[in-house]
């Protein structure tokens, strides 16, 4: 446990650092030297899945920072947006959702292709929230984060969960905001 937490804490920084904001606990001095560039995703680097909805496609259209933030935490091969989706509307906006593969085929479908999980929470204070994702296969585990966050839920992974789905939930004030199961590609 205390090593996920530390790990979450120094990829929180990394991927925060690339936008240029501050942690609370690591002061950043103003200075005009630019910061070392931390081990994570541009958002100059995301493309999308062959069938990433159009919604999903404006949404990281609209704020590529925020979706590249979200690949550095699954890792630096997923790179490939197949769904974003904003919680539990676009109106009414407690967390946003990300699904990434990193394109690479892991058995003998199409579909059976690495998959990673993110729910970010949008809410500026610490929430009971969870992710979790599951792929197409019933012999295999779902994998999930549940717990109290301030920055994200996950990363949670599946080795063939391009036909799989997401499910995202989050409790703010003590009442459920985000209940939520989405299909994760689009699968025949």
């Amino acid at each position: 446990m205390l090593a996920k937490i530390a790990i979450r804490s120094v990829v929180a920084t990394a991927a925060l650092t690339l936008v240029g904001t501050a942690v609370p606990g690591h002061a950043m001095a103003a200075s005009s030297t630019p910061l070392p560039r931390a081990a994570g995703i541009e958002a100059g680097e995301l493309t999308f899945a062959p069938n990433a909805s159009a919604t999903t496609r404006s949404m990281v259209a609209a704020n590529p920072t925020a979706a590249a933030r979200a690949a550095t935490v699954c890792g630096t091969n997923y790179t490939k947006v197949i769904t974003a989706q904003r919680l539990p509307s676009d109106s009414a906006r407690y967390a946003t959702v990300y699904v990434y593969t990193d394109g690479t085929t892991t058995g003998p479908r199409f579909y059976d292709k690495p998959t990673c999980g993110v729910l970010f929470n949008e809410t500026g204070s610490a929430q009971y929230m969870g992710i979790r994702l599951k792929d197409n296969y019933t012999s295999t585990a779902d994998d999930e984060d549940f717990g109290t966050y301030s920055t994200y839920a996950g990363p949670v992974r599946q080795k063939k969960g391009y036909c799989g789905e997401v499910y995202s939930y989050m409790k703010k004030g003590g009442r459920v905001v985000i209940d939520n199961l989405s299909g994760v590609g689009s699968c025949n």
